[in-house]
């Protein structure tokens, strides 16, 4: 067999970087269940059709197909879900009956999405996701409450710190309608390419698909300009001199959730009316987090409110949500050497093995650490205790155990400083530092 030529955009992490995904994950999800969201998990799948209207997604959906069907059986048009929200959307619908509203869920999940991979772009990826839906209407407080779950999660990891930039799509819309550009969907579309293809190329974006003139294009463009912490983005928005009652709506929703969450994290929120959200579902508050140092690579967290993706003819389910790209936001920091980890097996005590024939007396030293919540593996061969060691400090392993020999006590060496001390399997415990690998951040 040929050596094997890994696939891009499809990341498989070596084990050091694995246990440090597992620790953000065991992080954002002890702080989502703080907060009171329960976790959920949806099938890869969805029917085509759905994953297809809401937004410009057909490009990124995989399909799925059997490589041998049967004669005559076409099958279902599926896909893998490029989100979590539209997998959600689909789950309450079907099993409102069984919950309770309002309903907060998180999720933790791999997507996929046909993008060109790049750093920081993937075709799998973990993302976690956290959303409130109610039956009807929704309490506008959950949207200042969201962010707030999310710099919570983030900030309990060594990362570099984040900013959130929110908008409200009430505001671009309105605007848009007050100058009077013909597709206001569109014009979001165009906007929402401003970091990625410029200002001319947006402002001509907007004349051919949105059938604005040059002179409302360049309006648009001073709008998306606008950005700040507090209530001075309203007054800048209205020194344009655009009325629309959409328009006002949405600003006064839009100091509401900086006002809100001003009071609980100071300089968290920062509006920034270039923020537009690329899929149609968005409907009010919209939301996308830059890592300080990696603001060039874009959002590593997005979400917003959307009213009309969980409904049907007679029934409604508005909810507000934001999505962690954990594989983004890891790949990111991973490329630049950021994170690292204090060993690189969970391995805590590495049991010596005096002679082949004593490895079930080794066995059960190490089953009774075990069972006081100490990882530890028994040596794979009785070489020279010098070999053991320097098995162990390859792999990181900081303890080395010694089994006593002719009614001798145990002992345990810490092999970074060379301390050597008896030791008992059923009381011995190891620095609360060293029993687990500890997870570092550090200056690029």
């Amino acid at each position: 067999m040929s050596r094997p030529t890994p696939i891009s955009g499809f990341p498989e992490w070596l084990p050091p970087q694995r246990m440090i995904e597992q620790y953000a994950l065991d992080r954002i999800r002890t702080t989502f269940e703080l907060y009171g969201f329960a976790p959920l998990e949806t099938r890869a799948v969805e029917p085509l059709d759905q994953l297809l209207r809401k937004g410009e997604t057909s490009k990124e959906v995989y399909l799925l197909r059997r490589l041998q069907a049967d004669d005559g059986d076409t099958g279902e048009d599926l896909g893998l879900h490029f989100d979590l929200t539209v997998p959600f959307a689909r789950y309450v619908l079907e099993n409102a009956g069984k919950l309770v509203f309002p309903f907060r869920r998180y999720q933790i999940q791999k997507v996929w999405r046909g993008e060109r991979p790049q750093e920081g772009r993937y075709r799998e990826f973990a993302q976690a996701d956290i959303d409130i839906v109610d039956r009807d209407s929704i309490p506008f407080h959950y949207e200042a409450e969201i962010p707030l779950v999310v710099a919570d999660a983030l900030g309990g990891l060594p990362i570099p710190p984040i900013r959130i930039l929110v908008n409200n799509r009430k505001v671009c819309e309105g605007f848009y309608r007050g100058v009077g550009v013909p597709d206001p969907a569109e014009a979001l579309r165009a906007v929402d390419k401003l970091d990625k293809i410029g200002p001319a190329r947006v402002a001509a974006l907007l004349v051919e698909t949105a059938g604005a003139t040059e002179a409302q294009a360049k309006a648009c463009l001073a709008l998306a300009e606008i950005s700040g912490p507090d209530a001075s983005v309203a007054d800048a928005v209205r020194a344009l001199g655009v009325q629309d009652p959409l328009l006002d709506e949405g600003l006064t929703e839009l100091v509401q959730v900086l006002d809100s969450a001003a009071a609980h994290a100071p300089g968290l929120l920062v509006a920034e009316l270039k923020i537009a959200r690329g899929l149609d579902y968005y409907t009010g508050t919209v939301y996308e987090t830059q890592l300080a140092g990696y603001e060039r690579f874009g959002s590593i967290c997005s979400g917003g409110r959307y009213d009309n993706l969980a409904s049907t003819g007679t029934e409604r389910y508005p909810g507000v949500g934001i999505s962690i790209g954990v594989t983004r936001l890891l790949g990111l920091l991973f490329g630049r050497g950021a994170l690292t980890v204090s060993r690189q097996v969970p391995t805590c005590v590495l049991v010596a093995l005096p002679a082949e024939e004593d490895r079930p007396a080794c066995d059960r030293i190490a089953a009774a650490l075990r069972r006081h919540g100490i990882a530890t593996e028994v040596s794979p061969s009785a070489a020279k205790y010098g070999k053991q060691i320097r098995y162990a400090e390859r792999r990181g392993i900081p303890f080395v155990w010694f089994p006593g020999a002719d009614g001798a006590p145990d002992e345990v060496k810490d092999i970074r400083s060379g301390a050597q001390e008896p030791a008992d399997a059923a009381t011995w415990q190891p620095p609360a530092d060293d029993l687990h690998p500890r997870v570092e951040g550090k200056e690029t």
